[in-house]
This record gives C-alpha cells, structure tokens and sequence, in this order.
C-alpha cells in the first residue's frame, strides 16, 4: 500500500480523461468504486476540504490507502463499467441494493422440451425468459403459485415420456395437466406455456380472451366437467387482473421508480405497468446511503436494478432526477437495445403515479424502519435479560453452544452453534468427529471438544498471524448442553487453558441453569427472553449435531456392511454400489445379480451375501 505521501503524488499525477477509479484499504480491499470524466480533478476532489464534507466521506478517506483506475474510452463506458464493479465487488462505502447478489427471479425454460417454471438468483444466457427481480423469495414463491393455478404446469422434476401408468396428485387437484402420461400434446403444452409467458409480459387482456373463448367451446360442446376447470382458471386470472388495480391511459410500458428516506435509510418503490395495468411492484432497500443526494441515490439504484434486469420498459418515471441523467438514460438505452426515456413527470398520469408510489415507499420505509426497531429492542432486551438472569460481566453478543451426539457411544459427534446480537449465524457453526474418546463419555468427548475449539483460540492468541481469524474470536458466553457433571468437566477444560471465559450447562429435562461454583440449579422465569435465547442456542447445536450424527452414521454403515467382506475393495464396493445403488438393494439382490457386476466373481457375491 502507498504512504500518504506517495498516495498525494499518485493522485496528482492521475490522468484528465474519464475513467473508472477504485480506493482501496490497507488489506487491499476495494472500499469504493466512482467513474470521472476527469479521474485527477474527481479523485483529487476527496483530499480537499474533507472536514466539510459528510460522515461517510470523511470515513471513506481515512481508510483510503491506494487508488488503482482504468481508462475508459467514455463517460458511458465508464457508467457501465462503474455499474459492473460496485455489482461484483460490493464496496463497503458504495450505494447497494441490500443484499441484491440474493434477488430471485422467475425463470421460464423455453429452451427445455417440457418448459418449467423455477426459481433463478442470476440471469444466464441460456434461451429461458427470465422475469423478475423480486424483492424475496416469498414474493417469487407468491407469483409461481397464482400462474400455476391458471396455468397447470409441470411441477415435478421427473422425465416426461408420456408413458406413465397413472398421473400423480397435481393432476388430481387441476394443478398439472400431465404430460406424464400423454394427457396434452407437446404443441398443447407449448401453448399452455406461451400464456404463462404473455401474463408476465403483462398481455393479460389477450390471455383471459383465449381463456374465456375455450370455456365458452368447452360448454358448447357439452363437455362441462373441462368448461368448470377452465372457468376456475378465468376466476383466478380475473382475481389476479382485478388486483392490479393502478390502471393508466398510458399504454406503453412504463416502470415507476419513487424514493422514500430517512435519516439512515433509504427505500425505493417499483411500479410495473405493462399496458395501462399495474402488473407487479416491489419494494427495494437500499444501503450506505447517508450524505448522498437524492440525485445520486436515484442513480444508483437504476444502475443496480437495471443493470440485471432482463426486461427495461420504454419509460421509466422517476421521483427525483437522476444525477449524470443523460448518460444514465444513454446507459438504460444501449442496455435496452432501443430507446428508453427517462422522466420526472411533473403532472398528468406519470406525476399521479409517482404520488401513489411515493406515498407506498414512505409507508413502507417507515413500516420496515419499526420492524427494525422493535427487533432490536427484542434481541436488545433478551440479552439483557439474560446477562442480569446469570450475572454475566458484559452483555452475551456472542454465545457459542456445544452438544454431543451419538448412540450408545458409537459414531460420536460434536457441534457448536453460534448466536450473534440474538440471531443464529450458521456460517460459524461447527463441526467435531470425536477422535480420542471410545467409549460412551459424553463428559470425556466434550472435553476433546473443547479442547480443540478454545485451543486454536490460545494459538490463535499467541500467534503474531492468525491462521484462521474466526477461531480467535472470544464469545461472550460459553454454553454447554448438559447439567453440573458435564459443566464440570467443562470447566477443567477452561481452567488447563487458563481462560476466564463464563459458562453455563443447560439441562434439557427442566430447563434448568447450571452455573461454575454452585450446587443448586438457576431456574429463569419460562416466559424469560433470557431463557429463550439459550434454549434456542442449544437446539440449533443439537439440530446440528444430529445431522451430522446422521450423516456419519450412515456412512459408517456402508463401510462396516462392504468394507469388511474380504474381496471386497474401493473398485467393487463403487461398482456394487453404482449397480443397484444402496447397500438394501445389495442386500435384496441374489448372488448370480451380484455376481453380474463387473470385477465380481460367484464366489466374492456368495461371501458378501452371507456377510449382509
């Protein structure tokens, strides 16, 4: 990394012509990603007057180390290339859609024989219809399930042949319409999908018309029970279409963009008309957003959104004006590959849409703004029950778990769970194969247990670089699933170590505290925030420790059923296995089948049928 003195000269030395500039810290870390039209006038800028400037540059600066940049051959290139950096790189002092590398989308595969509908996280060009993205995947899972009920398509993964004897419960309650077993034709169900594809695009006017049109023959025909499925289904596009009641002369397709802030937060609220119709609307949050400009927030956000979006409409209505608004918008039209105008209606349909919307992103902001508030006064409130509940020194922020698990003292596991503010955070738990215990100890298994975790923290400690920062971490609370003997045993484990770190057993039966240097359990309140926070510690270690107890036992099994017959090694035991697939199936199999596969001999298949 540079010294300031060498940053100074870096910057000044900076080319006059546009490009993209990234700052970095001192571990190299890309902090912000900017584009300029002149890098050594923009990058300088950040140097100058910072105490004038808002927290958040002020911040940004005193961790800026290096400055690396890339010459772009205009202020497009560089909007494109800024949009594509902040999307992979997630700079922690960048405007970011929260958590926008998650949003799902709905995705059509046009390209399969049997199109199927699905969920995707990122766009690939792979001739499917993509449409999205969504907010959560609740809101996805919300939409596939109305177009399934008006339009039965394939839920099962299974292989489409025609043949099947019988079709399966979606067929039953009008949820599929069974190619399985050759009820629709290819061309049928292509066509039942075309309508999927237009409802989305917004066509829903054509789609119902169809839908009517075929009832209205259905019945004709006297062909009644197939004139009700259809009328059920034209019940549920109407209800659909009558939920999409934001309706406006303006035909094209039109996306409403209206922000809505507070103090630390900021949110924006998308409209989807297609048509004249309201067809979709999401909600969006948006980080890092303090002592930004409207202008620039609005601008990043269509960057973000748009820059994944598989669909971009003709008109896109903004709250607040674009900052940069006219490469912004010659950004949304190459993007496009037509041209898409940008706009801050003032009046008329577009300034009566913006209000609306404006006024949903207001409520909505505030809505999620308390959510936030009561959750932290919650998790808050929990652990400060739960630090008077048990006399702790400081407030338990992090809480690590620890349970065994095992069946009479066989394929011994060990897992710790972790809490952080009151939640679980699962990329932090862990998992121990018990190697030096056995027998059936549990109280000798936790101490191995123990001693492994809290021995990399000691190592950890002592060790100028840390091989792996997260074993160095220091919890707040040690809890271990058990009463006093396990507690005990656990202690000796603390007091080797010589860590003064608070532990705590929790006996399942009565949910009883056990606390180092006193015989008589703690009994909290059962309607304790404190207490809920370490039963639901434990249970996500036990969770844990079941699995992977699961998982290990079932792989012991197939090693002590296959491994032990003599003759039988790795190449065979795949080779048995790839045949009939699991050790049952082996077991069920005669020896002339086992004997069938390949590098077996009558007499190994014998062997291991009298072995099984």
């Amino acid at each position: 990394m540079q010294t300031p003195e060498t940053l100074a000269e870096k910057v000044r030395t900076l080319p006059r012509e546009p490009g993209i500039y990234k700052f970095k810290d001192t571990e190299g870390r890309t902090i912000y990603v900017g584009k300029a039209t002149s890098l050594r006038a923009r990058v300088g800028s950040y140097f100058q007057a910072t105490e004038s400037r808002g927290g958040k540059t002020v911040l940004l600066v005193s961790h800026i180390a290096d400055v690396e940049y890339i010459l772009t051959g205009s202020s497009l290139q560089a909007l494109q290339w800024e949009s594509d950096l902040i999307k992979t790189e997630r700079p922690k002092y960048n405007i970011v859609l929260r958590d926008d590398k998650h949003y799902p989308y709905v995705r059509i595969t046009l390209q399969d024989e049997w199109p199927r509908v699905e969920i995707a996280r990122r766009i690939w060009p792979d001739g499917a219809r993509y449409f999205g993205p969504f907010s959560d995947t609740g809101s996805v899972r919300r939409t596939m399930n109305t177009l399934n009920k008006m339009f039965p398509y394939i839920l099962c993964t299974k292989e489409i042949t025609g043949t099947d004897p019988r079709p399966c419960l979606y067929y039953y309650i009008n949820r599929c319409v069974a190619p399985c077993i050759g009820a629709v034709s290819n061309a049928e169900y292509r066509t039942l999908m075309d309508r999927v594809v237009r409802f989305m695009e917004g066509k829903t006017d054509a789609v119902m018309k169809e839908l009517r049109g075929e009832m209205e023959g259905a019945a004709e025909r006297m062909e009644f029970e197939q004139a009700a499925v259809l009328r059920d289904r034209l019940r549920e596009a109407e209800r659909v279409v009558d939920q999409q009641a934001v309706m406006t002369s303006v035909r094209d397709d039109i996306d409403v963009v209206a922000l809505a802030r507070t103090e630390t937060q900021a949110g924006v609220q998308s409209f989807f008309m297609r048509g004249g119709r309201m067809v979709g609307r999401e909600h969006f949050v948006l980080q890092n957003t303090q002592d930004e400009s409207d202008a620039s927030i609005v601008r990043s956000f269509l960057l973000l959104f748009y820059g994944d979006a598989p669909q971009v409409p003709q008109q896109i209505f903004v709250s607040h004006a674009s900052e940069d608004a006219v490469n912004v918008q010659a950004w949304l039209s190459e993007t496009a590959h037509r041209r898409v105008a940008l706009k801050v209606p003032k009046r008329g349909e577009g300034a009566r849409l913006l209000a609306l919307a404006s006024r949903n992103a207001a409520e909505t902001l505030d809505r999620l703004v308390l959510e936030r508030v009561n959750e932290l006064q919650r998790t808050t409130g929990a652990m400060l029950e739960l630090q008077e509940g048990i006399g702790l020194p400081t407030l338990p922020q992090r809480i690590e778990c620890f349970d065994i698990s095992h069946v009479q003292g066989a394929y011994t596991v060990a897992s710790m769970s972790v809490l952080e503010d009151a939640r679980p955070k699962p990329s932090e738990y862990r998992r121990f194969r018990i190697r030096t215990v056995d027998q059936n100890n549990d109280f000798a298994s936790m101490q191995e247990v123990l001693r492994r975790r809290f021995g990399h923290l000691v190592e950890q400690s002592r060790s100028p670089t840390p091989a792996n920062e997260k074993w160095g971490i220091i919890p707040d609370l040690v809890v271990i699933d058990g009463g006093k003997g396990q507690l005990s045993s656990a202690m000796e484990v603390m007091h080797d170590l010589e860590l003064e770190i608070p532990t705590v057993g929790l006996a399942k039966q009565y949910e009883e505290v056990f606390l180092p240097g006193r015989s008589d359990p703690l009994v909290l309140p059962r309607d304790s925030a404190g207490l809920f926070l370490l039963q639901r510690v434990r249970d996500e270690a036990h969770r844990f420790a079941i699995t992977y107890h699961r998982q290990s036992r079932g792989k012991g099994a197939i090693r002590s059923s296959l491994d032990e017959v003599p003759g039988v090694g790795p190449k065979r035991k795949r080779a048995l296995l790839q045949r009939f697939g699991s050790v049952d199936a082996i077991r069920s199999a005669d020896v002339d089948d086992i004997a069938s596969v390949p590098g077996m001999t009558r007499r190994t298949a014998a062997s291991l049928k009298e072995r099984l």
